[in-house]
């Protein structure tokens, strides 16, 4: 096989991905971009056997991955692209699977996600002031992705017809262009409501015939890279870690409604999970904070090297 057969065959996964199992185009372009990094390594080393690969060549692609100088969380993901692209190939009946899904990584697999405290949320959402000049839009903005636990791409993509807050809800269109309703708490209403209804010299949505609901300055909706800088400028007010992204607030809305009693089917349902093994990951959270409780609190709270914590009796 040369390595003009494997940039083919990326091309047909591609095709496949997004014709055949009408995953959404941002989904398509990542697994790409991972694979194409993959065919990058097997150019590198001249490895022309990739439909027959062994354990020992893909642990030395995870070498390279780490070379490369990845987070864990990246790489975790480059695997899970490489898997499927060996699944389509068995399915072609071009390659074997089998040498891929022995390649484990549990460690990188039970990486639990950042979760915000509800108090540090509090504070990220007041972060937004009167005399700024997208107060309202970008207050509603980070209401919204804490209410509804939505993706950036979902919250930027939001339609103005497909927010109801007379009755509380939004619909939303995840991967794959699956719809769900989601609910929308009082503070999101009426920070939607503000910046839909309220006045353009404080930053409200201005007229002009954009049918998404978050827009710039001269009307035109704003990418994902924007809603990044956002949480990021809001962050840095706040005094909250550069780490914190949209997406930990995601993490943050699975992780409280958990933590405050919410069945796991339901969260699944609003997280637009097609997997309930993907939500499940936020019972580790919990479990992790309820571990920490026991063990700064409890009287017999020791920790693993047997040292005392502050409010242990000596």
């Amino acid at each position: 096989m040369s390595l003009a057969e494997l940039q083919s065959d990326i091309g047909a996964f591609r095709h496949y991905l997004q014709a055949e199992r009408g995953m959404a185009d941002n989904t398509v372009q990542s697994y790409g971009r991972d694979l194409d990094r993959y065919a990058k390594w097997c150019a590198l080393i001249r490895y022309d056997t990739y439909t027959k690969p062994a354990l020992k060549d893909l642990a030395r692609y995870v070498a390279f991955l780490h070379d490369e100088q990845l987070a864990p969380p990246s790489i975790a993901r480059h695997l899970v692209s490489l898997k499927m692209f060996y699944r389509f190939l068995k399915m072609e009946e071009r390659a074997d699977a089998a040498a891929v899904d022995l390649l484990g990584s549990p460690k990188l697999w039970e990486r639990v996600p950042g979760v915000l405290p509800a108090t540090a949320v509090e504070t990220l959402l007041n972060a937004p002031q009167p005399g700024d000049r997208f107060y309202l839009r970008d207050r509603a903005m980070l209401e919204t992705l804490y209410a509804t636990g939505c993706r950036a791409s979902e919250v930027v993509n939001l339609k103005s017809a497909d927010v109801y807050l007379d009755s509380g809800f939004l619909k939303c269109f995840g991967k794959g262009s699956k719809q769900r309703v989601v609910p929308l708490g009082k503070p999101a209403v009426a920070a939607l409501r503000a910046y839909m209804h309220g006045n353009s010299a404080e930053g409200a949505r201005p007229d002009s015939g954009a049918d998404v609901v978050f827009v710039s300055k001269s009307g035109r909706p704003l990418t994902r890279i924007h809603l990044w800088a956002l949480v990021k400028k809001y962050c840095k007010r706040a005094g909250l870690p550069s780490t914190v992204s949209p997406h930990t607030l995601r993490h943050s809305f699975a992780t409280h409604l958990l933590s405050g009693g919410a069945d796991l089917r339901s969260v699944q349902e609003m997280l637009g999970h097609a997997s309930i093994q993907t939500t499940q990951i936020y019972t580790h959270v919990d479990r992790d904070r309820l571990k920490a409780l026991h063990r700064n609190f409890h009287p017999r709270g020791k920790r693993a090297d047997g040292e005392v914590t502050e409010n242990q009796p000596t």
